[in-house]
């Protein structure tokens, strides 16, 4: 009997640092990922033409393109929005990571940085994706307007698909099944994040400034609740 092997996910991983390369190499092989690694963006964006990661790893600062540039570009494009994006950066600074966030990336970790942290990071956006995938969940439709399927991963705003995010959708996903109830930003981390929450609570604010955009007419849907959180309510 033949047994079909499962191919191992494949991780991007660009960064101009010839020892971060290396140090994200060696745990993210004992893990159990393949990598693939770029010292500058024009290599890497000229990769993807080629083959779709599961994961990107993602420095801000290289010597031939602003990184935040890059994520610009694989958010804009249909083929490459839906891969996740991990932004990894010395750039501590949080105007540099809600920039990053406000792009489409799913997660950021600053420079230096623990590989342990760094693979329950990978782990966990990946996890997110497999959810949405394997989760039966179902469909909803919210105001006569906003429908959200979880077989397939889709939304759409009057019959418009939208490309979202894994961590946008799982965001969105917890609010609509639960309609009008209030979530605290702490408690959207620990349904999104679990126990590999480590992000500020201003990610929150930056994802769901996200949806209401991509939303559009449908992004009133999401109420803030002054003091406390967030609702989907029609």
């Amino acid at each position: 009997m033949e047994t079909t092997k499962v191919a191992k996910p494949m991780l991007f991983a660009v960064d101009d640092e010839a020892d971060i390369l290396e140090l994200i190499t060696i745990h993210a092989q004992k893990a159990g990922f393949r990598i693939r690694t770029f010292s500058r963006g024009e290599p890497f964006l000229k990769a993807l033409t080629g083959e779709s990661p599961d994961l990107v790893i993602l420095d801000l600062m290289l010597p031939d393109m602003d990184g935040l540039e890059i994520c610009r570009r694989l958010k804009k494009d249909e083929r490459t929005a839906v891969i996740p994006v991990l932004i990894l950066t010395a750039k501590g600074d949080e105007t540099d990571v809600v920039l990053g966030l406000e792009l489409g990336a799913d997660d950021y970790m600053v420079k230096p940085f623990s590989p342990k942290e760094l693979l329950a990071r990978i782990h966990a956006i990946l996890r997110r994706r497999r959810a949405q995938g394997a989760e039966s969940g179902g469909k909803w439709t919210v105001g006569d307007m906003l429908e959200i399927d979880d077989r397939q991963h889709a939304v759409r705003v009057s019959g418009r698909k939208l490309e979202l995010t894994a961590t946008e959708f799982a965001i969105l996903r917890v609010l609509v099944r639960n309609p009008g109830w209030v979530f605290s930003r702490e408690q959207l981390l620990d349904k999104v994040w679990g126990e590999d929450k480590a992000s500020l609570d201003r990610t929150i604010d930056v994802h769901i400034k996200n949806l209401r955009d991509k939303l559009g007419e449908a992004g009133s849907l999401i109420k803030s609740v002054r003091g406390v959180g967030y609702k989907l309510e029609p």
